[in-house]
C-alpha cells in the first residue's frame, strides 16, 4: 500500500482528516516525519536536517492560514553525538524564529537510523487583537477562519507563492558534492506570514510538499473541482534552471511541478480579490490556471497525479 492508498483508508475511518493541519478549537495541529534514507540525502548537515524537519511542520501551518506558535520534535539516531544534537537544536530554534515561533523541546530516542518526528502548533486568527507574526506589521489578525483545501470554485483562479524546483535543485547539488549550496537550499522559508496574508481571501489552500500536479489533484478531490494550467505561467525556479540548463524544457518542467519537496503555497482565490493577494503577500504570487468543472489538465492535456510520495 503507498502513501496516497493509505491516506485514502484512513480517511474513511477519521472524518477531520483531509487537510494540511487539525484545526482543534482556535488551533490547528500538524505532525510530520522525515528518515535519513528518504528525506535527508548524503552531505545534509545536521543543522539543515532540524531547520527541514520543523519547517516542513510550520509550512502545514502556514497552508490553513494559521499563525505559527510552537514546534517539538522526535530526535532518534544510533547515537548521540554532542555537535550533532546541537546543531540539529539550532536550525530547530532559527526557522522557528524566522516564523516568530518558538522551539519548545521534545523527546531523544534511539533508531537504527537519523528520523526526526515534529508537531507544529498553530493559532487560527480570531481577531483578538493579536498580532501577526513574521512581519512588522502590528494590526490585528483578521477573523477568517482556518483555509481548508474544499473550497475553489470554478471561475476563481488557482495561485503559486515563490517558485518551483528548489528542492530538486538541491538534490542535484547534493549528488554533485556541492554540499554548501545544497544545504542553502534545502534550508527553505516556511511561508507562514504569507499564509496569514492571503487566508482572508483564499477559497482552498494547501502546500506544495508533494509537487504542484499532486496538489491539484488533492485540491481538485476536496473541492469537487477541476484545473486548467498553463505550463508558460509555471515559475521555476533559478537553481533549477541552472543546474538543469542541458536538459530538455519538458524535463524541467516535470521536475518543478513533480518532485515536491518545496513547501510554497498552492491556492484559489476570485480574480477579483487577487490585486488584494498581491498587495498583502511579502512573497510574489503567480496565477498558473483557473478553477474549472472537472479535470487537472495543462495545456489543455489530462495532467496526471504524479509528486512525492512520502511512503517511498
Amino acid at each position: 500500500m503507498n502513501e496516497r492508498a493509505a491516506l485514502t483508508l484512513l480517511g474513511d475511518e477519521l472524518a477531520h482528516a483531509g487537510d494540511d493541519a487539525a484545526v482543534v478549537g482556535g488551533q490547528v495541529l500538524t505532525t510530520d516525519m522525515l528518515h535519513e534514507t528518504t528525506d535527508f540525502p548524503e552531505g545534509t548537515t545536521r543543522y539543515t536536517a532540524g531547520w527541514r524537519a520543523v519547517g516542513a511542520s510550520l509550512s502545514d501551518v502556514a497552508a490553513m492560514g494559521a499563525e505559527a506558535t510552537a514546534a517539538v520534535a522526535v530526535y532518534a539516531a544510533p547515537a548521540f553525538d554532542d555537535d550533532d544534537l546541537l546543531a540539529f537544536v539550532a536550525g530547530a530554534q532559527d526557522v522557528c524564529e524566522r516564523v516568530g515561533a518558538r522551539y519548545v523541546g521534545g523527546d531523544l530516542d534511539h533508531h537504527a537510523e537519523f528520523t526526526v518526528a515534529t508537531t507544529a502548533l498553530g493559532r487560527v486568527p480570531d481577531g483578538s487583537g493579536a498580532t501577526d507574526s513574521g512581519t512588522d506589521d502590528a494590526s490585528p489578525l483578521p477573523d477568517v477562519g482556518p483555509v481548508r483545501r474544499s473550497g475553489a470554485r470554478p471561475g476563481d483562479v488557482v495561485c503559486v507563492t515563490g517558485s518551483l524546483g528548489r528542492s530538486a535543485a538541491a538534490l542535484e547539488r547534493f549528488d554533485r558534492g556541492e554540499d554548501d549550496r545544497a544545504n542553502d537550499l534545502f534550508r527553505f522559508d516556511p511561508r507562514v506570514a504569507t499564509g496569514l496574508a492571503v487566508a482572508p481571501h483564499a477559497s482552498a489552500m494547501m502546500d506544495s510538499s508533494d509537487g504542484l500536479a499532486r496538489s491539484l489533484h488533492q485540491l481538485a478531490d476536496a473541492s469537487d473541482c477541476g484545473f486548467a494550467i498553463e505550463s508558460d505561467r509555471v515559475p521555476i525556479h533559478d537553481e533549477l534552471a541552472a543546474v538543469a540548463a542541458t536538459e530538455p524544457a519538458d524535463d524541467v518542467l516535470e521536475a518543478a511541478i513533480t518532485f515536491g519537496e518545496d513547501f510554497e503555497l498552492v491556492f484559489t482565490v476570485s480574480r477579483d480579490d487577487l490585486p488584494d493577494v498581491r498587495t498583502a503577500a511579502p512573497v510574489d504570487v503567480t496565477v498558473v490556471g483557473d478553477v474549472v468543472d472537472a479535470d487537472v489538465t495543462m495545456d489543455d492535456r489530462s495532467l496526471a497525479d504524479e509528486g512525492y510520495d512520502h511512503g517511498g
